[in-house]
């Protein structure tokens, strides 16, 4: 580069001559030769060389880095090592898998954010073709273990009252287009895309809503929110998707029924069983207020049992046009959120939740924004947006 490159302070760096770096690649070790540019205002080095190899400042190949990422965030470190010692014959210690899958995570999510800020900002166009018929969005959270220092202060569901795991939300967004013969739905193959982190409520409504914008959220026809009606869940519903139908997850109402017998009719299984089955059945017609009168007929002496059987009931009640599960499935509607749950499992149970496993929030959001790519099949996207 003749009359040398631009530094950042603006001053012209000249060239300081040739060095050699050395490379490990998955073809094993390999030295090339570069420029060095100093400033001679501010003292800062530039390697042009290693920019457009994307190789600065660090020792390993994109090719290699890209493995190593893909290696941690799949299986532990120790695991990521040992693949690729035996599959590729590099030589990489669990620690360097660690900083390299941890540095491409941030950098991931970094990518992440801006592609969330263009979409918000409407200069992306959906990747939505022509517009579906439905589009479900569906999120949750899950208890990701801490290092103790994360968790500090907490209130959490220790005996004492403290803290040992924080939430990771993640949300799914998957396509409809058709039913089967009976009448149920059918997801679309290869439609689901995955995003989630350990952040605020609403953090992540703008995360999974620029997610449902990307995928053509303005072109449903129909939009359907799938959850189990924690107040989070339904707030980010009101506020993001505020023309969607809402739909508790039919296990999650099941889960709550239950919960209401065991309270009611404590001890008496034979009461327990013919209620929980007539109002599983009420529940799958979407009679949400019949269960709710004939619980309130029986709550006759409740005594200390009192208050968590009205807030059973007040979770009916607050949630009962989201329980319309006839009216759903009469739409040939799906009314499980099975798809975010086995997100949950896959994204963040068999990484993160391993025996002995301790995470900070960074190393675990480190974590989760490439599994979600790879889940998403956008993987590669990233990598080749860094050839740009």
């Amino acid at each position: 580069m003749e009359g040398g490159v631009e530094c950042l302070c603006g001053a012209r760096m000249p060239s300081q001559g040739v060095r050699g770096k050395q490379l490990l690649t998955i073809l094993g070790e390999v030295k090339f030769w570069r420029t060095r540019y100093q400033c001679p205002v501010c003292g800062e080095s530039r390697y042009p060389g290693d920019e457009e190899l994307d190789v600065a400042g660090t020792g390993r190949s994109p090719g290699l880095r890209r493995m190593m990422a893909r290696a941690g965030s799949k299986g532990t470190f120790k695991e990521g090592s040992e693949d690729l010692r035996i599959y590729a014959g590099i030589p990489v210690s669990a620690k360097d898998v660690e900083r390299v899958a941890e540095r491409i995570g941030r950098e991931v999510e970094a990518w992440l954010a801006r592609d969330r800020a263009s979409v918000l900002k409407g200069d992306v166009e959906s990747s939505a073709g022509e517009a579906v018929p439905v589009m479900y969005i569906a999120y949750d959270g899950a208890g990701v273990p801490m290092v103790p220092w994360e968790v500090a202060g907490r209130k959490g569901k220790q005996a004492d009252g403290s803290a040992k795991t924080r939430e990771a939300k993640l949300g799914c967004v998957f396509t409809q287009t058709a039913t089967d013969e009976k009448g149920f739905p059918l997801r679309d193959a290869d439609s689901t895309s995955v995003v989630g982190a350990l952040e605020a409520a609403e953090k992540f409504g703008e995360r999974i809503y620029a997610e449902a914008a990307r995928r053509g959220l303005n072109q449903a026809q129909k939009v359907v929110v799938l959850g189990d009606g924690a107040r989070w869940v339904r707030g980010l519903a009101e506020l993001r998707f505020w023309r969607a139908t809402q739909s508790i997850d039919l296990d999650h109402a099941r889960e709550h029924i239950g919960k209401l017998c065991q309270l009611l009719f404590a001890g008496d299984e034979k009461k327990i069983r013919a209620f929980r089955m007539r109002w599983r059945t009420l529940r799958d017609e979407g009679q949400v207020e019949r269960i709710v009168a004939q619980a309130r007929s029986q709550l006759t002496d409740a005594g200390a049992a009192r208050e968590p059987i009205e807030t059973e009931l007040g979770y009916f009640e607050e949630n009962r046009e989201r329980m319309r599960y006839r009216k759903f499935r009469d739409e040939g509607l799906f009314v499980g959120s099975g798809v975010v749950e086995a997100g949950c499992k896959s994204v963040i149970g068999q990484r993160l939740k391993r025996s002995g496993m301790e995470w900070s929030v960074a190393g675990a959001n480190a974590i989760i924004s490439p599994r979600c790519l790879l889940l998403s099949g956008r993987f590669e996207e990233y990598w080749e947006s860094r050839c740009a």
